[in-house]
């Protein structure tokens, strides 16, 4: 499989378009489908399930995309967050600098210009006048809003430290070079912990958390053999960190970071202290101490994960001499739970076909389809990952049962209609297993 491919089943199959489309695209931008949507949810529920609602010390916010910019001031990122940038004098394609391996242009061999520094954070202006007393930024991750919130959330939680906050939502960050389909984009969607420790206990909780983030993606189904955890080497650490790894998987075009965890010691909380003149320390009620926290951070994209699932489920076999496509993802990832089709458009049929529909949804997803050969049916479910088909056929209306039809083996079994709700939700659970 190539990215090639990749791309064209997900804008077949209505997982992700080209952003404006119809008016030449937007570099960078992508729209989510309605197979697209449902995967993204499954991705965020089962990820704020893990490290939220399987923690007692684990709380959530929702930060606002726009802040006060002192915040990216006191953060660094307004001074810090750059890109070396190079543009071709003979093409006028521009590049990294740092993704360059030499000093010519890597699509037509002209000179490069001198490197320059690129700031990633998206500008604008809040107000009725477009000068400098009015210039803010959109978010170029989610973490700072969580640091400037951190006495106010641990207060009204009544956590004790160690405790997290968890956040989810869009960041923008303007790459200069954005590639390889949805994993490099400007607009796109984290997954933040910023999980509070008291200095000595660091280290223990950033091999807890390392260790729980890579049992998630196994989980979630990825192989084994295309996930690594790689340490940072001393010379690419963050100026902040004490420590930092990389969860990494192998995608077509090589491995590459799908979430970072990073030991950021107490350097965000103090700039914050710094820079806004506000006490952010934290005192234990029981021993009367105080300490401005540790902090130990997972950071994680949904559309790289998103994009990981779709890679390490994609398949191709040939079944009585013509191809399936068939994407194998573990039924808590798939969009679509369960397919319901009448082997035919007889009334009688569709009647009881979309009976079971409707039982079937008020408990998982589901999709109806009554168009074409019931193969050719089968085989567009095969192609989202859809686990399990439903067969309303002549014999149903006589013995109340369908067929279930098995995504990764074809074995067909035959249920009770009356059982078929269970039956599904059984399944869905020992697959998960």
């Amino acid at each position: 499989m190539d990215m090639e491919t990749l791309v064209s089943l997900c804008k077949r199959r209505g997982f992700i378009f080209q952003s404006s489309e119809i008016y030449g695209g937007m570099s960078g931008c992508w729209d989510y489908g309605p197979i697209g949507v449902e995967m993204k949810r499954n991705i965020k529920d089962l990820w704020w399930k893990d490290v939220v609602q399987m923690h007692d010390n684990v709380v959530g916010m929702d930060g606002s995309i726009i802040m006060n910019p002192r915040i990216w001031e006191a953060s660094g990122h307004v001074a810090n967050f750059k890109d070396p940038m190079v543009d071709c004098k003979k093409c006028k394609r521009r590049f990294r600098a740092d993704h360059l391996d030499d000093d010519c242009c890597p699509e037509c061999g002209g000179e490069l210009t001198d490197p320059r520094d690129f700031n990633l954070m998206f500008k604008t202006y809040v107000g009725a006048v477009e000068d400098d007393a009015s210039v803010a930024y959109l978010r170029p991750e989610t973490a700072q809003a969580i640091f400037a919130q951190f006495l106010t959330v641990q207060n009204v939680s009544r956590q004790r430290i160690p405790f997290g906050i968890a956040q989810m939502g869009k960041s923008f960050r303007n790459e200069v070079t954005p590639r390889n389909f949805i994993f490099r984009s400007r607009e796109f969607e984290q997954m933040e912990l910023e999980f509070f420790v008291e200095e000595g206990t660091d280290e223990e909780w950033n091999e807890y958390w390392v260790s729980r983030r890579i049992a998630w993606y196994h989980a979630m189904g990825i192989k084994p053999k295309r996930l690594r955890v790689r340490p940072h080497e001393k010379d690419e650490l963050a100026h902040y960190a004490k420590s930092c790894v990389d969860i990494e998987y192998e995608f077509p075009f090589g491995w590459q970071e799908l979430e970072g965890i990073a030991n950021r010691s107490d350097f965000d909380l103090r700039q914050h202290q710094e820079f806004s003149g506000k006490k952010l320390v934290y005192r234990d009620e029981l021993s009367q101490k105080e300490f401005i926290p540790w902090v130990i951070e997972t950071s994680a994209g949904v559309d790289r994960i998103l994009l990981t699932l779709l890679a390490d489920a994609y398949a191709e076999e040939e079944v009585q001499g013509e191809k399936r496509v068939v994407l194998r993802f573990t039924p808590q990832v798939a969009p679509i739970k369960a397919a319901i089709f009448p082997l035919s458009k007889k009334p009688a049929l569709q009647d009881l076909a979309q009976k079971v529909e409707k039982s079937l949804r008020e408990h998982t997803t589901t999709f109806y389809d009554e168009i074409g050969s019931i193969g050719k049916r089968y085989r567009r479910q095969d192609e989202i990952g859809t686990p399990f088909c439903i067969t309303i056929d002549f014999e149903s209306l006589e013995d109340n049962a369908g067929t279930v039809r098995f995504r990764d083996s074809m074995r067909q079994e035959r249920i009770s209609l009356d059982n078929m709700v269970g039956y599904i939700a059984e399944q869905v659970k020992n697959a998960t297993t």
